[in-house]
């Protein structure tokens, strides 16, 4: 089987890649003629742990390969999957304008069957513009092409895109033919005969799940958020609290871990793309732009506690910063707290020294040369006045705190994270500040 994937960004390559893993024949196509001639020799955009040797490997075994020309890719393939971005408009709602300019290409070019999917994160209704786009363009050439559209919306976790591609929660296609489920089925049958649940559904629903799913993992983040902000004032400690809930079967321990907000290329622009869905119906999402609005409100409060703590006047003073990346094991820079944090240090008059195993590059697109950028944890701690701990990479979580005492000008710790104990900070000399829990008692 052949298929196409058309766009090259973080979807598309680590879907490509990995259906060539399983021995499909893959070509990935992108209007960026720089990206492409990279991809070749195999240089990635993006840093995604195992990513770059498998995409090796599978170009030196021709399963994979890599054009800028959509019509040389869709001839003889069977699928083409749709995985351009859909950044926010201003008012919040997906824009469509790369998706359905890839949808006229291809009716501009296909000359056999093939399946369209929509692998991109869509709001519903997607999938009948696609058809509209690529019937409009069959109509101009004068020709009629039997074609099928479906959503096959992804759930890749940056950091762990490989595992989650290959050993998938749940597939799940939205489709209207009996020949496209065919279709899918040969398509995704390595994945399904390990034991994978593959789950069709109409159109509109795979949309809509996408959306939901992103949400839903959005929701609890911002209330354990707003719990956490809870325990603070009435002195309960929210790590016992994430305890005592997270035995319940019904709410589970993953997500519910507080912190400083959530970031990513996902979750804020899906939040705000499904209230702005949900708007165009006349419907309100009152617990989701609550979830928007507490999720905006906690990128502020590690900044507040350096503020608080330093008496309200920071100019002057330098702020070591340990990790810019929005989560650990990715170079994603895109809504990442870090970005908030240290723009309001900044404006406020202190300095920043900062270090990130893999996202300082990207980091320079947000602050260019405002901040210091360092080659290890250690070196942004020498003159110092406070450590705000922002990522919690694996090697954030076990320092030599002698260390770090001893570069630091005073000892003091603002942890995003709760990755470090309270009581050991304590007993080493330091004063401690950490999300959901009173410090001070």
């Amino acid at each position: 089987m052949k298929i196409a994937i058309v766009g090259s960004g973080y979807v598309g390559l680590v879907t490509g890649t990995c259906f060539s893993e399983v021995g499909i024949d893959v070509v990935c196509v992108d209007i960026d003629q720089k990206k492409i001639e990279n991809l070749k020799n195999g240089i990635i955009p993006i840093f995604e742990p195992g990513l770059e040797e498998m995409l090796t490997r599978n170009v030196k075994k021709g399963r994979l390969s890599f054009t800028t020309n959509l019509k040389e890719a869709i001839t003889d393939a069977e699928v083409m999957f749709i995985a351009v971005g859909t950044p926010p408009d201003e008012d919040g709602s997906a824009d469509l304008k790369y998706v359905l300019a890839v949808a006229r290409e291809c009716g501009k070019h296909m000359n056999d069957y093939l399946l369209i999917v929509t692998k991109s994160t869509v709001p519903v209704g997607t999938a009948s513009k696609v058809k509209a786009a690529v019937q409009d363009e069959l109509s101009k050439r004068g020709v009629s092409i039997d074609f099928d559209v479906a959503s096959n919306p992804e759930f890749l976790k940056e950091g762990a895109a490989i595992d989650d591609f290959l050993k998938p929660d749940r597939i799940v296609i939205g489709l209207d033919s009996t020949r496209a489920e065919e279709v899918m089925k040969s398509l995704y049958k390595p994945f399904t005969l390990n034991g994978h649940p593959i789950i069709f559904m109409d159109i509109t629903s795979a949309e809509l799940t996408k959306y939901a799913a992103n949400s839903m993992l959005a929701t609890k983040i911002s209330f354990m958020n707003d719990i956490a902000n809870l325990c603070e004032v009435v002195g309960a400690d929210i790590n016992m609290v994430r305890k005592g809930i997270g035995s319940d079967s019904r709410i589970g321990n993953k997500f519910i871990y507080p912190g400083i907000g959530y970031g990513g290329s996902c979750f804020p622009k899906d939040v705000q793309a499904l209230v702005k869905t949900a708007g165009e119906f006349k419907y309100d999402l009152r617990v989701l732009k609550a979830v928007e609005a507490v999720n905006k409100d906690q990128k502020l409060v590690l900044y507040n506690k350096i503020i608080s703590y330093f008496k309200g006047d920071i100019k002057g003073k330098t702020v070591a910063v340990w990790g810019l990346s929005f989560k650990p094991q990715t170079d994603d820079m895109r809504e990442a707290p870090s970005v908030v944090i240290i723009k309001k240090l900044l404006e406020a008059g202190a300095k920043v020294k900062a270090y990130d195993p893999v996202a300082m590059a990207e980091a320079k697109h947000d602050f260019g040369d405002t901040i210091t950028y360092c080659e290890d944890q250690y070196e942004t701690l020498i003159d110092a006045d406070c450590l705000a701990m922002i990522t919690e990479w694996p090697e954030f979580r076990f320092p030599n705190f002698k260390i770090v005492k001893k570069l630091l000008n005073s000892p003091v710790i603002f942890d995003g994270r709760n990755i470090y104990d309270r009581v050991e900070m304590k007993r080493n000399g330091f004063d401690y500040f950490c999300i959901g829990i009173d410090t001070l008692k």
